[in-house]
Formats: C-alpha cells, structure tokens, sequence
C-alpha cells in the first residue's frame, strides 16, 4: 500500500506544473479602458487571414499598418474573433502586438 501512495506522490510531483504562470494582457471590451482617440482599430481574426478596418492584412505586416492609426503604442487595439477562429490564432496575434510595443489589446467577442 505504502508503494501505491509513494508512486501517486511521484506522479503528481512530476506532473505538476512548477514555475511562473503565462499570461497576456488582455483588456475584456465592457470594461474600457478610458477615453478612445484617434482613427479606429479593428482587427477581424478569422482562420485564414486578418482584416485591419476591414482590409485584409498579413500578420507579419499588422504593426506597421496599425503604426498610422495610433498616437502612442499604449493607444488600444480591439481584436475581434471571427469565423471560427481558434484561441491559438488569436494568441498568435496578441504576441504579435505585444512583440512590436502595442499594450492595451481589447478582446470583444
């Protein structure tokens, strides 16, 4: 008996996940996060492609297209899932954000 409890102890002390939590920061659309400047800036995630304001963009170009509808890289950006897209899709697209300065992404369903 005593072998089973060790082997359990073992499994989740191995299965465990040990350090820090990954997260993205992401602001939910309900709760803005003050006053909105500037040109809009909408982005449709769908499976395929993405639509900056409705004009399809690659990912690789959307900071640059979004670089002349923000002020400041702190301005927020809303994403918007469509068509099915996959939360890893929409995460690729975050980083994406994240990795060229952009700080506040606002997910609306």
């Amino acid at each position: 008996m005593i072998d089973v409890v060790f082997l359990l102890l073992v499994f989740f002390m191995l299965a465990a996940r040990m350090g820090a939590e990954v997260s993205l920061p992401v602001a939910g659309g309900a709760g803005g996060t003050g006053e909105w400047s500037g040109p809009p800036r909408l982005v449709d995630i769908r499976p395929e492609a993405l639509a900056l304001n409705g004009v399809e963009t690659p990912l690789d170009g959307l900071a640059n297209a979004l670089s002349s509808l923000v002020e400041a890289p702190t301005d927020p950006v809303v994403l918007r899932p469509r068509d099915g897209a996959d939360l890893q899709r929409v995460i690729e697209v975050i980083e994406t954000l994240s990795a060229a300065g952009y700080t506040q992404p606002i997910l609306v369903e």
